[in-house]
Formats: C-alpha cells, structure tokens, sequence
C-alpha cells in the first residue's frame, strides 16, 4: 500500500514538475534538447529523494523505486521522439537522403584511385533510376506518395546495362517557326531519368574538388556567395575585368571534357553513353549565349555539372597565374603594408630565381600585384590590383588558356581592363551592378536630407498650382459652351458682337457641340498649342494662366527656380564637407573609405515591368491584359511570385529600398487594377476583397509586416541548397495566357514531369525578353529558345500556381507531351 502511495506521489510530482519546467524553458527560449534534459534530471533527483525518505521508513523495496524513476525520467525523451518522428520531410530533406544513399552506392566503386564501372553498377540500377525519378517528382514540387508514372525501372536498368537504350528515340526534336529554323532537342522521361542519374553521380565524383573560386550548382556556393565574395573577400581593387565565353560544346570541346574526366573516372561505358547523347543533340552543353541557372529549358540537365568539370581547369590556371604574379612578387617596400608576404613566399622566389634567371624580369613586374577571380558557371569575373599593363597582361594570358587550351571562344570587345571610379557605371556580375562609392559624413547627409525637403515642398506646390489652374481651365471651358448654347436662344437676347463674328465659322446644319469643337481647333492653331504633351497643361497655360496677374505668376516661377538652384547646385560649403573628415570626436573618420556596393539593376527591371505590362511609358501601373482570364488565385500568384523573387534576390543589396517601393507602387497597383478589370469594380473595392498582404505582396502600412516577410523569405532560402534547388531558385517569371479550356474529346495530363493528374486547361507560354549573355536579372525570365516562345503546354492548377510563385521551372515542363 505504502508502495503504491509513493508510486502516484511521485507520479503527481513528476506532472507537475514537467510542466513547470516546461514553462520555464518557453519563457527563457531554451531549445527542445535543454528543456528535455533539464526536465529528466530534474524528475530523477526528486524521485531519488522520494525513495530515499521511503527507505527511511524501514521499506525493503527502494530498488524498485530507483527503477520506476529511471523509466519515468525517460518517458519525456520517448514522447519527443514520437513527436519527431511525425514531423514530415521537407523537399530538401528528401533529396538529401536520395543523395546520400546513391552517394553510398558511388563510393562502393572506388578502387586504386578511380571510380570503376559507375554507368552498369550505379546508374544500370533499379534503386539509382527510382531515386532519380523521386529526385524529378521533388522538383515538379509533387508529393511522392502520389500516383505515379508507369514506368518499369527494372526494365529500364536492363536496358541500359545491355545496351539497349537508344538515346534517339527518348529524345523530342523541337523546331522552331522562326525564319533560322533552330532546333532544340530535349529528353522524354525516360530519358531525363537516366541524366538525372548520371548527374547524380558526377557530383558525388567531382563536387568535391572543386576550387574555392568557383560558384554555381554547389553546397552553399550560389548567387548570393558569388555576390558576397566580390564585395568582402575581393573587396577594391585597381583593375576590373570580365571574360565573356560564347561557345556551344563541339567535339574537340566533348573530347577534351571526357579526358579530363578520365583523370578520375574509368567507365567507357559512361563515355560511350554521354557521346550518344552529344550525337543526338540532347546534351545541351552551351557556354555563354544565354544565363546559367536560371531554369531555362535549353539548358540541359548535365550542363552545370559538365561546365564545373570543364571550366575547373581554368580554375586551376588562375591559382597558378596568381602564383606566378603574388608569390614571386618582390617584397620591396614597407612590409607593413604588405600583410600577405611570408617566408613561403619568400623561399619560393629564392628556389625559382635560382632555378631560371628568365623569370627575373616577370618577377620585378609583379611586385605588388594582387589578383582575385570569382567564377559563376561560365561567367568569370577577375579584379588586380597593381599597374594596368600587368592587368593587361593576366587578362592576355587567361584569355589564351581559354582559346589555346579549352577550345573556347572569348569575346574580347565586350569589355576591357577597366577601373571603376565612384562616377562609373559599374560592372555586372551575375545579374547585378557592382560599383564603388564612398561613405557621406554626418554633415553631407544633413545637407542632402535638407534638399530632399525643399525639392519636396516644390513639388508640392507645383501639384497644388497645376490642380487650381486646371480647374479653373475646365470651368472656362464648361462656361464657353453654355454661352453658345444659350446665344441660339432668341429670347435670352445673349447676341453680343463677339458671338456674332463666332456664328460665321458655324456652317448649315453643324451642332453645337461640333461647332464648338472646331472654334477650340481653330485657337489652338492660333496659340501653337499642339505641341503640349496632355489636355491639362494646355487648360492650365493657356487659359489659366494668362489670366493671372503678373505679380502672382512671376512670384510663383521665381520659387521654383530657386528652389531647383539650390537642389541642383554644389556650392563651396558642400565641396568642403566632402574634403572634410569625420569630425565626431568618438567616431573614426570614414570619409575616402571606398567600400563596394551591389545594386539591383533599376533601369532594366523597370524596362521588363513595361514589356509584361505591368506599368505604362510613363511608369505609372496598369492592369495585365493577359490575366483577365485567369482566376484570382493564380492573378495574385503572379504578382505575388515576383515580389517573392526580388525579395530572394535582392534583399542583401545596397538598394533594396527602391526595390520595395516599386513592390508597392507598381506590383501592387497593377495587381488591384488587373482585379478590378477583370470584376469591373473600384479599386477601393478590390483592396478590401483581397486580401493582398497574406499572399507576401506588400502595403505602404504594413512596415513591420514587410519586414517580417523579408526575415521569413530569407530564413527559407538561407535552408536552400543552390545544389539541390539549382535553376528553381534561380527562375525567372513568365506569362502564360489562357489558350483553351478542356476538351472531352482530347484529354491530356498535366505537363509537369512526375504529375498525372489531368489538366484542365491549355496556356500558351510568353517570354517577352531574349536576353543576351550574361544578363540581367529582372524577376522575369531572361530568355528562352525560339522554338518554345508561344508555344502551348497543359498545367494543372497547382503547377500553375508553383510556375507563377517560383517553387518550379520551365525545365520541369514537358513540352513534347503532345506531340
């Protein structure tokens, strides 16, 4: 009985220990792991005290007591556990442990230094082929307990181990209608399983011994470390350059590529299989011509791994032009200012001078020099510091090793040794603007502040002068008509000797409103008013205006014309606030302290925004034409999938405030008046139906909320693997217009690969811009091959909406279903 007692005491103290502590551990933020622990020792020590006072009480079972603590202190651990084990994976989840068990699978083939017999062990197996076809269904953003495509992989992998499988017939040839008649060949699924397989195993080879220098389709190294290597480990330099490849792989481009390749792999059965695939067109190995990465469907699956394997030769070349010029460099000169010279380096010079007495020359002329590349697939972006001839000189070289020795072809005249300066352009890199720039004072920033005041409140009051004139313009107007409409009143006696000169421009039978439209032609060809842009500017001068006295006109204009005077002028006192140092006495002085800043590309996004038809000439929003027909759901999708890039892209650069004020005064607007077009309501309306801020699109009074959507967009790509998401993260935003609606007499699945669920719609695909290598990104797509501009697909709702937010891309479609 006794026993019994203690057991539901000690059962009432262990509740409400456990939660008392767990209390506790919310208030202070402790993680699962600490409050699990801090609970079980807890329980334990109190259930020792508790067997300890029953022993006291002269109990012979104090052991069992000790046992019944030890399994209540780890029912806690059990019950997390459970809890965890319920949890479901994540896409990125899911794709890890595929990689991790072909990866298995890989390194079982590694003998004396090479991988033996990957393409009939690993790739020839049903387990590799079904993980793979997992690996396309994750992509399409598909559940993989869903219904999938009836596909033998046992089958499959006999094929491909004997043989068998012929590349030609797994391939659709896609022409285009354009006068060039250019043909892209892209795989069926079957086919695409196999290159998923293939690529899956070439990473696990080579990913590994990839340089530093190199971004792109690796663990933790995509656009956003690209970026963040230029502008920190980089830094200043003297010399900017860029080498631009345009080449689409040949033979001798695929021969060299397969040597190399052989350096760690021997499987000619690999090889034989990757030279079918060239012979068939299906490869898709381009460098240059269009972007990398992002989801474009002329990319081929193999290409980013291909161009990694090919192009880190070119890596390896750098690092030994960086020796030939940084190790061998003469440490002359204070050595304080020199805090990468070592006595390796200085062993180094000593061996090679007296090795070879030619290179003296080359090492005096890089005394001092720096270099630094940053490679993004096969954009390649290289800073020097030192003399303009020695940039000249490793821009020569790398140029050569490009042409000479990888057989690829370099466009020179694009662009040149350059230095940027605070007043340049910049340079583009990956889609953006890097550019110098220098930090303002306290002083300089006060001043430019008290300037964007004063222009404000002119053009404040330029709005308020242009609304008063031009109500008093439209008044004369309405009060010219009356009059004449009331002169063909005889009664009213309104015959004045000016409407009689008027009455001889009417002719027999005009009306009135006719014969005053043609008295308004006739003065504005007097006054040469056709020139003027709009209606309102000719109400407000030419009529308004000129009716106001002089003193009130000039008085007005003299205003404006101090105000931009003063806004538009650099006076002494500010050229010496830009001479001066920080005078704060326990600040240091940051001014000359030229640090490197990545801008978006303002000038092209606004051009794009135009081209989709989001804003007008003038910049100002309008609906899209092409939505109307869709539903509201996938409307705001759209909109909502370009703020969700930029806020990906852009949200670490320097000028992201005027990214999100094109989120709210352009993407917004333009989202309520496609809605408000397509139910013909006010916009007020609109706003208040929809509720746009849940969809990620962002308000002019929701500041805070803006903000916590900005952490949750980056706390979710921060979890993105640029290798596993490679060409999803990265893809742009198309169009698609609504071509027909489901037949019965001609059903078709959805398009996506691994989805078969029907589709009930057909849409026409619109990509309004062929960017040019390397390119700029914009949110939309950059470009895409000419024959799959305007060409219909069938999609599925969902993959609608995934297409439109960015959770897939276009080379998950595929586009040959139908044919």
């Amino acid at each position: 009985m006794w026993i019994g007692a203690g057991r539901r005491g000690a059962a009432c103290l262990l509740r409400r220990i456990n939660v008392s502590l767990s209390q506790t551990a919310m208030l202070h933020g402790r993680s699962t792991a600490t409050r699990r622990n801090c609970t079980a020792n807890s329980m334990l020590e109190e259930l020792e005290d508790i067997g300890e006072s029953m022993s006291q009480t002269n109990m012979s079972s104090g052991s069992s007591v000790m046992s019944l603590a030890k399994s209540l202190a780890c029912l806690p651990d059990e019950s997390f556990a459970s809890k965890e084990k319920k949890r479901p994976l994540t896409r990125m989840e899911h794709k890890r442990h595929i990689e991790l068990r072909i990866k298995k699978r890989v390194k079982a083939q590694y003998s004396n230094g090479k991988y033996h017999g990957l393409m009939s062990k690993v790739v020839a197996n049903a387990d590799t082929l079904h993980d793979s076809y997992d690996i396309i269904r994750l992509n399409s953003n598909v559940m993989l307990t869903s219904k999938k495509d009836d596909i033998c992989f046992s089958s499959l992998a006999e094929e491909i181990a004997s043989g068998e499988f012929e590349v030609q017939s797994n391939a659709w040839p896609i022409a285009a209608k354009t006068k060039c008649k250019d043909c892209l060949v892209l795989p069926k699924l079957k086919l695409r399983i196999v290159q998923e397989a293939i690529r899956l195993v070439l990473e696990v080879v080579y990913r590994p011994h990839f340089s530093k220098i190199s971004h792109g389709c690796r663990s933790g190294r995509g656009q956003i470390s690209a970026l963040n290597y230029v502008s920190k480990e980089i830094g200043v330099r003297d010399w900017w350059f860029r080498l631009f490849i345009n080449k689409e792989a040949d033979q001798r481009v695929l021969s060299k590529l397969m040597s190399e390749m052989k350096d760690k792999v021997e499987d000619s059965e690999l090889f034989c299989f990757i030279q079918s695939m060239f012979d068939a067109g299906v490869l898709n190995l381009v460098f240059g011509s269009f972007p990398k990465g992002h989801g474009l469907p002329q990319e081929g699956v193999l290409s980013p791994i291909l161009t990694n394997i090919y192009l880190d030769n070119f890596d390896r070349q750098v690092f030994g032009i960086c020796m030939r010029y940084e190790g061998l460099g003469t440490e002359t000169g204070d050595t304080k200012d020199a805090p990468q010279s070592s006595k390796l380096r200085g062993w180094i010079r000593k061996q090679i001078k007296e090795s070879d007495d030619t290179r003296v020359d080359r090492v005096n002329d890089g005394a001092g020099t720096r270099i630094s590349a940053c490679r993004y697939m096969d954009e390649i972006f290289v800073a020097v510091s030192g003399s303009k001839d020695v940039a000249m000189k490793i821009k020569d070289e790398m140029v050569g090793y490009l042409k000479n020795t990888l057989n690829l072809d370099v466009e020179d005249w694009m662009d040149d040794v350059s230095a940027i300066t605070e007043n340049s352009r910049g340079i583009q890199f990956v889609g953006t603007v890097v550019r110098l720039t220098t930090p303002a004072s306290a002083e300089l920033k006060a001043v430019h502040k008290l300037k964007d005041k004063v222009r404000l409140f002119a053009s404040q009051k330029r709005e308020t002068w242009d609304a008063m004139t031009l109500r008093i313009g439209k008044k004369w107007l309405a009060y010219g008509l009356r009059r004449i409409k009331e002169s063909e009143i005889k009664q009213l006696g309104l015959s004045t000797p000016l409407l009689d000169h008027i009455s001889q421009f009417r002719k027999d039978g005009m009306r009135t409103d006719h014969w005053f439209k043609s008295l308004l032609k006739i003065w504005m060809q007097d006054v040469n008013a056709k020139v003027e842009s709009s209606e309102e500017v000719l109400l407000s001068e030419y009529i308004a205006e000129v009716a106001f006295p002089q003193e009130l006109r000039d008085a007005f204009y003299d205003f404006q014309k101090q105000a931009n005077e003063y806004v538009s002028s650099e006076t002494a006192a500010i050229v010496e606030l830009l001479r001066r140092p920080c005078s704060h006495p326990n600040k240091p002085s940051t001014q000359g302290a030229v640090t490197t800043r990545l801008e978006a590309p303002m000038k092209f996004i606004k051009t794009s925004l135009h081209r989709y038809g989001l804003i007008n000439l003038q910049g100002f929003p309008r609906h899209v034409c092409m939505l109307l027909l869709q539903d509201d759901e996938l409307i705001i999708s759209w909109f909502a999938g370009l703020v969700r890039r930029w806020l990906k892209w852009y949200s670490k650069l320097d000028n992201f405030g005027d990214i999100k004020l094109l989120m709210v005064e352009c993407v917004r607007k333009s989202c309520i008046r496609t809605l408000a077009a397509k139910h013909r309501m006010h916009e007020v309306l609109v706003e208040k139906k929809f509720e746009l801020e849940q969809h990620g699109i962002p308000s002019t009074e929701d500041d805070d909320d803006d903000d916590d959507d900005d952490d949750a967009v980056m706390e979710s790509t921060s979890v993105d693997d640029e290798s596993l998401m490679f060409g999803i993260s990265g893809s742009g935003l198309c169009l698609l217009s609504l071509s027909r609606v489901k037949v019965p007499a001609r059903a078709f699945n959805c398009f996506v690969m691994g989805c078969t669920v029907a589709s009930p719609s057909m849409y026409t695909l619109h990509v309004k811009e062929r960017q040019r290598f390397p390119g700029w990104r914009t949110g939309f797509a950059t470009s895409i091959h000419p024959s799959l501009h305007g060409r219909r697909i069938g999609l599925c709702g969902q993959h609608v909406k995934d297409l439109y937010l960015g959770n897939i891309s276009l080379q998950n479609v595929e586009f040959g279903a139908l044919s």
